[in-house]
């Protein structure tokens, strides 16, 4: 007896599966030099995207406007909001302008205005850029995570993680390029938190293998990573060996290109193995670093998974994006954002000094931000808070490639909408790959007869005006 092979498996696996084999290698090694989407030189070689989920008030921590106490609880002109989107948690209700409550001070040489809620950061302000004009078009959490993730508001495209691993390929073959760390959360009392899911570091149309691999805040980091007490390394090691051999066979019987991306995973399982465990042990760090951080080993906080993201880019990891949830201040603004900036201000202070001491900061690029920001007009539900904005918020780049001690961009007087330098999502993404060496026109992905891109289809700019 024979197989019967059809005409489409003979092709795959003559030809067509040995080249998906064979690109599949050369992708994974790094080996992308010669694409057309690549610029000359790159800034950055590496990310860490800081996610505050849930939408940090950009108000009461970057967007500095005095001139509001002036006009507390007067009524926003229909003139400013013309007509924009509003959830239905203000909409039909009377917006009253509301001042922070916070006071905000100079920092560094170029005087960035920063909140009292921000002193570590304010030590560092001449390391950063901030970006006051930011938009985007998703008015709640769901989308607009998605879309800041994804470059869409439509669920199961590809993130920007996946993105990069599948252009410009693995620096290191022990470790996965896209990493995400989800900070163990607490309030201190009760809070609105919203929730994560895996899609937002998920890989869509683009071979699995560049998906996004969750490290867990307790136990061990990746879920199935050590092996049962009757199972050695060496039986481990045997088992994959038989298991890579008899996937080869399939391959060249049928040529799907994603046994091959199952092989590569089942090798890199083996690999993090030995690497995983060791890398996320915190405890060898000096009490120093640890002290600066704020962090103590093992308890899964933003903290603590700011020092492994650090110790992450040092190994090689192409992309570590970092979620801290409980930004979403709907009410008991006053109370839970000190909250929120006790947990993530002295920290994200000590990655972006600890990066800079180590000579890293100059090509790895640091992103801070939510899904959108914060209205000026209070919304009283338990205690003063702010309701979801999509026409102007703040976030900050550092490192890799950015202008540093820069404020870009500028809201209207009352904080409601980037008039100066608007900076959409889209130009976002293309900022940022190309400060990673990626033409964002160009990089593109075939799939059901399109070319899918990280940007889109709609027009998106690189901000120059922020690069060094």
């Amino acid at each position: 007896m024979f197989d019967i092979q059809t005409r489409r498996q003979f092709l795959n696996a003559t030809g067509m599966g040995l080249g998906a084999s064979v690109l599949g290698n050369l992708t994974a090694q790094g080996a992308t030099g010669t694409h057309g989407y690549h610029l000359p030189k790159a800034k950055a070689k590496r990310v860490i995207f800081l996610f505050m989920a849930g939408a940090p008030s950009q108000l009461d921590l970057f967007d500095y406007k005095p001139d509001l106490h002036k006009r507390f609880k007067e009524a926003l002109p229909d003139s400013v909001t013309n007509g924009q989107r509003v959830t239905a948690m203000t909409k039909g209700k009377e917006k009253l302008v509301a001042p922070s409550m916070f006071k905000f001070k100079q920092h560094g040489q170029g005087g960035t205005h920063l909140s009292e809620l921000l002193p570590h950061l304010g030590s560092v302000a001449d390391d950063i850029a901030l970006i006051k004009s930011t938009s985007t078009t998703a008015i709640n959490h769901d989308p607009g995570k998605t879309l800041f993730c994804t470059g869409t508001e439509i669920p199961g495209k590809a993130s920007i993680g996946a993105w990069l691993s599948y252009g410009l390929g693995r620096m290191n073959q022990n470790l996965r390029d896209f990493i995400v760390l989800n900070s163990a959360y607490w309030t201190g009392g009760k809070g609105n938190v919203q929730g994560l899911y895996s899609r937002l570091w998920g890989s869509g149309f683009l071979p699995s293998k560049h998906q996004g691999v969750s490290f867990q805040p307790s136990g061990d980091p990746v879920l199935f990573l050590s092996n049962p007490k009757s199972v050695t390394r060496e039986s481990r090691h045997k088992m994959l060996d038989l298991v890579t051999k008899l996937n080869e066979e399939h391959i060249a019987k049928v040529g799907d290109p994603e046994i091959q991306t199952t092989i590569a995973q089942q090798e890199m399982a083996f690999r993090m193995q030995a690497s995983v465990p060791e890398l996320t042990d915190l405890s060898g760090e000096s009490k120093k670093t640890l002290e600066m951080y704020g962090a103590t080993p093992g308890d899964g906080s933003y903290a603590s998974n700011c020092l492994l993201a650090r110790r992450l880019v040092e190994k090689g990891t192409r992309f570590v994006q970092l979620y801290h949830r409980g930004w979403d201040h709907h009410g008991d603004l006053d109370k839970y954002m000190k909250v929120c900036c006790k947990h993530t201000d002295q920290a994200t202070y000590a990655l972006l000094t600890d990066l800079k001491q180590r000579g890293l900061l100059q090509d790895t690029l640091v992103v801070w931000g939510g899904e959108f920001g914060r209205t000026p007009m209070f919304q009283v539900k338990g205690g003063p808070g702010r309701d979801h904005h999509i026409k102007g918020f703040s976030m900050w780049m550092a490192g890799g490639g950015v202008k540093p001690g820069l404020s870009y961009g500028a809201t209207d007087e009352l904080g409601y909408k980037a008039q100066k330098d608007v900076v959409h999502v889209r130009d976002f993404h293309a900022t940022l790959l190309h400060l990673l060496g990626i033409d964002h026109h160009r990089f593109s992905k075939k799939f059901q007869g399109l070319d899918m891109r990280l940007t889109g289809v709609e027009p998106a700019k690189v901000v120059k005006g922020i690069l060094s």
